[in-house]
Order: C-alpha cells, then sequence, then structure tokens
C-alpha cells in the first residue's frame, strides 16, 4: 500500500525512469576485475573476515589483476605490504561503505540457506554476494541519475531534464560502470556527487544547521568514494564567500551576518570529517598514516597538464569517446542565463576537476572507457545537457519539432555509444592506449552491426565463458603492452 502511494506521487518521467532502470537490471554484470579486486576487497575482508587482510581477495582476483601482483606459485610479492603489514590497497572504502549492509544481508541469506541444506560458497565470492554488489551499484547509478534530473528539472522544463538523464544514461561511459564493471567506483561516486550537489543547490539559499551537518556527511561520502571529488567542496565556500562579500557591505552588522554561517560552517566540517573518517582509519592502518593515500605524488605534473588529450586523444579523451558530454558541458553557458551563481561555481568545480585530471600521469585512466575519471561529474553532464535542449527549442516553430530533433541527434549519439562500448568491451579495440579511428568506424559500420546480436545472446545466456574469453584477451593484450619498448613505464591502475 505504501509503494502504491509512493508510485502515484511520482511525476511521469519518473515512472518511465523507474521502469527503463528495471527493465535495464539484467544487464548487470556481477564481476569483480581489476581496480574493483581492491574496492570490493574492502567490503568483502569487513564483512565476513572483519578485518582488512585482504590476501584471499588478491588470490581470487582475475589474472590481469595477479599478474603483477601474485607468483606463479600462488604466493604474493613481498613489495605489496605496507610498513603495516597489511596489503597496498590504495583503492577507496567508499563503494565498500554502501555495499557492506547489503552483503551483510546476503551474508545472512548464505548461511540460513546452507543451514537448510543449500551448498552455498559463503566466501564473499559466490554469486549471491557478487549479484547482490553489482545489483546496488546499478541502484546507485541510477539514483544519481534520478537525482541528476530532480536538479535539472528546477531550472528546465522536465521533457528536457528527461531527455538529458536519457542522453548521459546512453551516450556516456556511465553504463560501463553501472552494469559492465560494477566493483568499480565510479557508478557510486557518481551518486555521490548528485547527492551532494543537489542538496547543496537545495539548500544555498538559506541553509539551517541541520542542513549543514548533512551536507557535511554528503561530502565526507562524496570524498569517500573518490579522492577528487573533494573539488565540489568549493560551492560551499563559495557560499561562505557570498555571504561573506554582502556582510562586509553592511558594516554595522557585519558579525550578526556572518554568525550563523560561520556556525554552519564549522558544523559542515566536523560532519565532513566524521563522513570521511572511514577513508582516514582505512589509511592509518594501512599505510600507518591518516593522511597517506597510496598513490605517489609524483603522478601528479601540475605545471605540464595534457590540457588537450585529456579531450580529444584518440588514447581515451573524453570528447572523442563521448562526444555527448561536449554538448553538455556547451549547455553551461546557457545555465548562466537562469542562475550565474549556480553557472559559475559549478563551472569553477568543473575547470578544478579538469585540471586534476589533466596534471595526473594517467590521465587517460589506462584501461578505461571513455576518460572514466569524469563519470564524477555526471549531475553536471545532466544540467548542461537539459540546459542546451532547453536553448535550443528556441530554434524550432513549435515544442514537438524541437523534441524530435533533440531526440534523433540524441539517439545517434547513443548508437555510437553502443558500439564503442562492444568494440572496447570485446577488445575489437584495445582497451589500453591509442585506437585508431579509421578502424573504429570501419567496426561500427561493418562488424559491429553483425556481431552484437551473437554477443549479447551470449551475455545472457553463456556470461561465465564469455566474461572469461575477455579476460584471456585482455591478458594477451596487456601482454603485448609490457613486451612493446616503444610503452614507457606506467603506473599502477
Amino acid at each position: 500500500m505504501i509503494s502504491l502511494v509512493w508510485w502515484r506521487k511520482l511525476g511521469r518521467y519518473e515512472r518511465i525512469l523507474i521502469i527503463l532502470f528495471l527493465l535495464s537490471l539484467p544487464l548487470v554484470n556481477p564481476w569483480v576485475r581489476g581496480d574493483g579486486v581492491g574496492y570490493y576487497a574492502y567490503a568483502r575482508a569487513l564483512t565476513l573476515d572483519h578485518n582488512l587482510q585482504f590476501e584471499k581477495d588478491w588470490l581470487h582476483a582475475n589474472p590481469s589483476f595477479r599478474s603483477s601482483r601474485v607468483d606463479p606459485d600462488g604466493r604474493i610479492h613481498a613489495d605489496q605490504y605496507t610498513v603495516t603489514g597489511h596489503l597496498d590497497n590504495h583503492f577507496t572504502i567508499g563503494p565498500a561503505l554502501i555495499w557492506i549492509p547489503f552483503l551483510a544481508i546476503a551474508h545472512g541469506t548464505v548461511l540460513t540457506a546452507n543451514h537448510f541444506g543449500s551448498h552455498l560458497a559463503a566466501d564473499g565470492y559466490s554469486w549471491p554476494y557478487l549479484d547482490t554488489m553489482a545489483i546496488v551499484t546499478a541502484l546507485c547509478g541510477f539514483a544519481g541519475l534520478l537525482i541528476s534530473f530532480q536538479l535539472a528539472r528546477k531550472y528546465f522544463p522536465e521533457r528536457w531534464a528527461f531527455l538529458a538523464v536519457l542522453g548521459i544514461w546512453l551516450a556516456s561511459s556511465l553504463p560501463v560502470y553501472m552494469y559492465f564493471n560494477p566493483s568499480w567506483s565510479h557508478a557510486q561516486s557518481a551518486f555521490a556527487v548528485a547527492l551532494f550537489l543537489w542538496y547543496w543547490d537545495r539548500t544555498r539559499t538559506v541553509r539551517t544547521w541541520r542542513q549543514w551537518c548533512l551536507l557535511g556527511l554528503m561530502g565526507g561520502l562524496m570524498m569517500d568514494m573518490y579522492y577528487i571529488n573533494v573539488i565540489f567542496l568549493l560551492l560551499p565556500a563559495f557560499d561562505i564567500a557570498k555571504k561573506l562579500s554582502l556582510a562586509m557591505r553592511q558594516t554595522s552588522s557585519f558579525l550578526n551576518h556572518m554568525k550563523k554561517p560561520a556556525c554552519g560552517s564549522g558544523l559542515f566540517t566536523v560532519a565532513l570529517l566524521i563522513a570521511f573518517s572511514p577513508t582516514l582509519v582505512t589509511r592509518d592502518l594501512i599505510y600507518g598514516s591518516f593522511f597517506a593515500t597510496g598513490y605517489d605524488p609524483n603522478l601528479w605534473h601540475p605545471l605540464n597538464p595534457s590540457w588537450g588529450r585529456v579531450l580529444f586523444s584518440s588514447d581515451h579523451g573524453l570528447f572523442s569517446w563521448t562526444p555527448i558530454l561536449f554538448a553538455s558541458l556547451i549547455g553551461l553557458i546557457f545555465l548562466w542565463l537562469r542562475d550565474r551563481f549556480l553557472a559559475a561555481t559549478i563551472s569553477v568545480a568543473v575547470a578544478g576537476f579538469y585540471f586534476s585530471i589533466a596534471a595526473y600521469v594517467n590521465w587517460d585512466g589506462i584501461s578505461s572507457y571513455g576518460n572514466r575519471f569524469f563519470v564524477s561529474l555526471t549531475p553536471v553532464f545532466v544540467l548542461g545537457l537539459a540546459s542546451l535542449l532547453s536553448a535550443q527549442e528556441k530554434l524550432w516553430r513549435n515544442r514537438n519539432s524541437a523534441i524530435a530533433v533533440a531526440s534523433a541527434v540524441l539517439v545517434l549519439f547513443a548508437v555510437w555509444n553502443f558500439g564503442m562500448m562492444f568494440q572496447w568491451g570485446m577488445h575489437l579495440i584495445p582497451e589500453r592506449g591509442s585506437v585508431s579511428w579509421s578502424e573504429v568506424i570501419s567496426n561500427q559500420v561493418r562488424i559491429v552491426p553483425s556481431k552484437i546480436a551473437g554477443s549479447l545472446e551470449q551475455y545472457f545466456t553463456g556470461r561465465h565463458g564469455l566474461m572469461q574469453r575477455i579476460e584471456r584477451e585482455d591478458l594477451r593484450q596487456l601482454g603485448e603492452i609490457n613486451d612493446s619498448t616503444a610503452q614507457p613505464a606506467r603506473a599502477k591502475e
């Protein structure tokens, strides 16, 4: 009854999005590989072993992850251990914080089922655990999209907010990390940033002390997911700066005007540190310092950023691989006409995020679909695309023409993206490094249409075998990279 009342309160577009998400759930791929081994290790070890010893996870990992960490006899290399005797797990604990409650339920269910005669492995790797992890990740990605819809429709008509969500959902890097690689952190990061951005915008005019605390908790969770999300803390900082500027114009009551924002920012900081404490504690336990990330600071070159390659390179360039995101960022120009403060603050945050990635030596994400780092900006892309779609409506004689043209263009973006995802996932193009655009276009026209149906059938009916074949091909390509003297040494993924 409660669910029926809730459903009736939803708008038409929200219902459509929920139905589409439910229909997409068979796409979730309960697979832990690559970076996902490190992320999932926190959830499995804490839920089942109640510690931060990750040996089981390293030994159980996919071959390409194990190849540089475990010798052929199954012994973990000594250089994998830190000064505290823990394995070097530099990945963030944020995704595990979301998975753990659900994995605990799955573990209890497995133990109960085994008590009544089932024979499920209660080790964190059998299907109840991995399916749970994958579904929760998909839910996080969808929640991020739904929250982004709520934000976009505040400033633009619902029809454009809806189409913007569909565009980013289908034509960006998000679906790879929402469905195909669910053990990575990007879908959860998109959710956390969307939640923080939405709540910051909702409360930025007048914010109570309770709301400052909630915003701080959301900010800490956002940083737990991905360290670079700290850039978005600029948004409440701009709030304080704006109030400070207004207070300085009224010198007679300066202290009265600043008292509440000062107290609020203090509460925000305390709540932020509380929510970020899981990261601080795990850094101390693993590396012996609350402020050690596990990443080499020499991996950042702020004086020599790769400005253009991050966006346009054939090596996982943001716009070259997922061109819809170029349109999304152009849309921020039109957002300026609706709300200058919102457009300015978001643009500064995006610029800071962009600089942080451009200054990183592995700006291409190494093994990445598109530029995966920017998945965190999903709510910004939705907002920008909604802004652009709303602006283009004025070019047409009527609303229906505008919707038809916009929908057709978004379909083209989505078709391109599905073809690219298929090529990347099936190793028709290299998973790492640059691609040949002539080969990509040729594959899009000749190979993808003929092979995608059979591969999708295998994805649904023989997924385990398909994943093994993909992993073998990945090992082959990785071996070719390692054997090539022309390739520079790369940092760990």
